[in-house]
């Protein structure tokens, strides 16, 4: 190591005593002393001292008030004055994640920093000037913090991107938009493709389809059609996730034909399409009555491999029965309990209310009739619809039934459930 001159001129060693008995100066202990009077900055000499990083452990490290120019965050290490909950956090953390890592979880979960009046970047300042992390120990707080499902942990990770030792790339910040896009933070997630642009990161396909999901999930058509185009224009072959959820843009915005033409668009590229998306187009149809739409949709979802299942029928009796085609809602269900599908509470309801639609009471008894001899039981919805109807007919004895067997099959069910 070098010593500072400055601190070492002049040197004034001790006369020795003019005796025979006099032994030799010791002058390791005598620069010893030197030093320790003289404070010999052992790093650099400069007008301004700083210690030296590099010899000292992640304990010592926790007692180093970090300086620039002025006082910013005091790192001190976390004592017993903690509570319960954050105690049992911290034994939570995983035992192979470093020192580096533990120490800075510790100061996150016990918002150390508050004490001081400091903010977060003052503490993540604090933890990259002197434990030097890499982007390992970076991912690894982030990962966990987001694993913990705690608070802080979009905050650490836009402070991160600013980090030179985070080493961000179009990931990070992609990540960062889809957490807010699943918050419907749009204009955080916009400010974050801000800065992301302004840095010079190229925008790729993942990240606009991401703003795509968050502009659909916000009911933002506009900013999802525009968007959307923007992606066309990269020349990359759209993915699923694309198209699912512009899909889901125009299923909100009222616009289910447009959704089905980009769904045509897809079956010509080979791409199915999401369970979950065929559903919604299926009931936006539904919801309105249009059976025509409705049964293409049921079609497209069989021809791609989906096998309907009862809320699917349900969807497409009900399409048939608000478009007033009580006799589709027959066959509809006719071919759905051939299809080995067991109908639910819903689907009798809607069969119910088309022979109800014909004034065909007796083409309803029997249908009740012959679901009863399947051990097939009417639930609170059609049995509603019956009572309603019988109520319209005057039949005053068949409601009063129908409502009675129904408080008899409530309390039958909860005597079983408490049984079990």
């Amino acid at each position: 190591m070098a010593l500072c001159v400055d601190n070492l001129l002049p040197l004034r060693f001790p006369t020795c005593p003019l005796n025979t008995e006099s032994t030799k100066p010791n002058y390791a202990q005598f620069l010893r002393s030197l030093l320790f009077q003289k404070s010999v900055n052992f790093y650099r000499c400069e007008s301004h001292m700083q210690p030296l990083l590099a010899a000292l452990s992640v304990e010592d490290m926790g007692k180093i008030e970090v300086k620039e120019g002025k006082p910013r965050f005091k790192w001190v290490e976390i004592g017993a004055n903690v509570t319960e909950a954050q105690k049992q956090a911290i034994s939570e953390l995983p035992p192979k994640m470093t020192n580096r890592c533990k120490a800075l979880m510790r100061q996150i979960i016990c918002y150390s920093y508050q004490v001081q009046n400091a903010n977060l970047s003052d503490l993540l300042g604090a933890w990259v000037r002197i434990m030097k992390p890499r982007r390992t120990e970076w991912l690894a707080v982030l990962k966990q913090l987001n694993k913990m499902g705690h608070p802080l942990y979009i905050q650490v990770a836009e402070l991160a991107l600013l980090e030179e030792s985070f080493e961000a790339n179009v990931r990070d910040y992609t990540k960062v938009i889809h957490f807010y896009g699943k918050q419907n933070q749009v204009q955080d997630a916009e400010n974050a493709l801000l800065t992301m642009r302004r840095r010079g990161f190229e925008i790729d396909q993942v990240t606009l389809t991401t703003m795509i999901y968050m502009y659909s999930k916000a009911g933002n058509l506009k900013l999802a059609e525009e968007t959307f185009e923007e992606l066309k224009l990269l020349g990359n072959p759209l993915d699923r996730r694309a198209y699912d959820s512009m899909i889901m843009a125009y299923i909100r915005a009222g616009m289910p034909g447009k959704g089905e033409v980009l769904l045509g668009e897809m079956d010509g590229q080979e791409i199915c399409a999401g369970r979950e998306v065929y559903k919604a187009l299926l009931r936006a149809y539904s919801m309105v009555g249009d059976a025509d739409g409705a049964q293409r949709v049921f079609d497209a979802i069989q021809f791609a491999g989906i096998p309907p299942d009862v809320k699917i029928c349900g969807l497409l009796i009900n399409a048939y029965q608000m478009g007033g085609q009580s006799q589709q809602v027959l066959i509809a269900f006719e071919n759905m309990r051939s299809a080995g599908i067991e109908p639910n509470d819903k689907c009798i309801a809607l069969v119910l209310a088309a022979y109800e639609k014909e004034n065909n009471l007796k083409e309803a008894l029997d249908f009740l009739i012959g679901l009863e001899r399947e051990r097939i039981m009417v639930g609170k919805e059609s049995s509603e619809i019956l009572a309603g109807w019988f109520r319209r007919l005057g039949v005053v004895k068949e409601v009063e039934l129908v409502l009675r067997e129904y408080v008899a099959k409530e309390v039958r069910c909860e005597s079983e459930i408490l049984a079990h």
